[in-house]
């Protein structure tokens, strides 16, 4: 009976011993951080910053305004150059159009010149056809009579009378013919009245007014699009609104509002919370073990919630460059041993310890004979 319980002691003891060392010679990291990128909200343009007073790692919603600047300084000058031209355009427009209207009412009034004097010419002309056709005729029945005897000169006159009847009789229809189709014989050296003439000299100018218009119209145009593109560079760089890029926490505020900042300074820093990671350090032995995509996980101090990652990147030792664009940098501690970085969906998630940039724990890489109490007791 002694022997027994002596065995059975001897057995729990080397229990025991075997859990305790396997706890402790379980790959395990010496310290672990929750950490997540940095983002910087930068000056677009020149100005004074306004912006309210935000308590530092208060929420900011993506697409949150967080400040605004103003520049009262902007140059406005070519803008100022273009509205003047686009008035002298518009000025421009404006005598061509008065132009046009004053020939216009010109040539109206021409119009109805010409249209009295073609009925009226028309009229004179059938006048003096129908005198030079009765005047033929008298010369024809003279002719005829014998108005002159029978001598030959009287005979001559008469025929030759009545010769210039019959041409004087042509020519007052063919004035008259030419009339009727709108081509005047017998007015000089011209086949169009002197009102006709002037409203042809007035419809060329016309049709060279109204391609003048066209073209200021056209310029007009143009200088209308170059106006908007100009203010529209000015509102750009007379006023612009900080906002923010992620769905994070105020981290660092670099400058107040009422300050004049320059294009392109560092305004805020921000965490984005959908990038949080665990960044960790280990000693070599367990570093040498470890490779990209094997499974972890991330245990927090005090409370002891455990998270499932995966790693991510092993940066080694002296790894101080990579922590350039992270919340928490690393210690020198940390730098003297090797890096790792690990992914935890299920931490990114959780509602409290989701963006907790610097809680602190610490990551297991295999299991440990221990952890079914911990899962019991988690």
């Amino acid at each position: 009976m002694r022997f027994t319980r002596l065995i059975i002691g001897f057995l729990v003891i080397f229990v025991a011993v075997a859990i305790i060392a396997s706890e402790q010679l379980a790959g395990a990291s010496a310290d672990a951080v929750i950490n997540a990128r940095l983002t910087t909200i930068r000056a677009p343009i020149a100005g004074t910053l306004s912006s309210q007073r935000r308590p530092l790692g208060s929420k900011v919603a993506l697409g949150e305004q967080l400040g605004s600047l103003q520049d009262n300084l902007v140059d406005g000058i070519r803008l100022g150059d273009l509205v003047r031209e686009r008035e002298a355009a518009s000025a421009d427009i404006k005598r061509v159009e008065e132009g046009i209207a004053a020939i216009e009412v010109a040539i109206e009034s021409l119009e109805k010149r010409i249209q009295i004097y073609r009925s009226e010419r028309l009229r004179q002309l059938e006048a003096a056809a129908q005198s030079a056709t009765s005047l033929k005729e008298l010369a024809e029945g003279r002719a005829q009579a014998g108005a002159l005897g029978d001598s030959p000169a009287g005979r001559r006159i008469a025929e030759l009378e009545l010769e210039d009847a019959r041409q004087r009789a042509i020519m007052a229809e063919i004035a008259l013919a030419s009339a009727r189709q709108g081509v005047f014989l017998a007015d000089g050296y011209n086949d169009a009245p002197f009102s006709e003439q002037q409203s042809l000299d007035l419809s060329l100018r016309l049709s060279l007014l109204r391609a003048e218009l066209a073209g200021e119209a056209a310029r007009a145009a143009a200088l209308d699009e170059r106006i908007a593109g100009e203010r529209l560079r000015v509102n750009r760089l007379g006023s612009a609104e900080l906002v923010s890029n992620v769905e994070g926490r105020l981290w660092e505020v670099l400058a107040g509002s009422g300050e004049t900042v320059e294009r392109g300074q560092d305004i805020l820093k921000l965490i984005d919370c959908e990038a949080t990671i665990v960044t960790l350090s280990v000693s070599e032995g367990v570093y040498n073990r470890l490779k990209v995509g094997d499974n972890a996980v991330f245990r927090t101090g005090g409370e002891g919630r455990t998270f499932a990652g995966t790693i991510t990147r092993l940066a080694g030792s002296g790894a101080g460059t990579i922590y350039r664009n992270l919340a928490i940098a690393p210690s020198e501690r940390h730098l003297q041993r090797y890096d790792v970085t690990l992914l935890s969906p299920s931490l990114r998630d959780d509602p409290d310890l989701g963006c907790a940039v610097g809680r602190t724990g610490r990551v297991f890489f295999e299991a440990r004979p221990l952890d079914f109490l911990r899962r019991f007791w988690d």
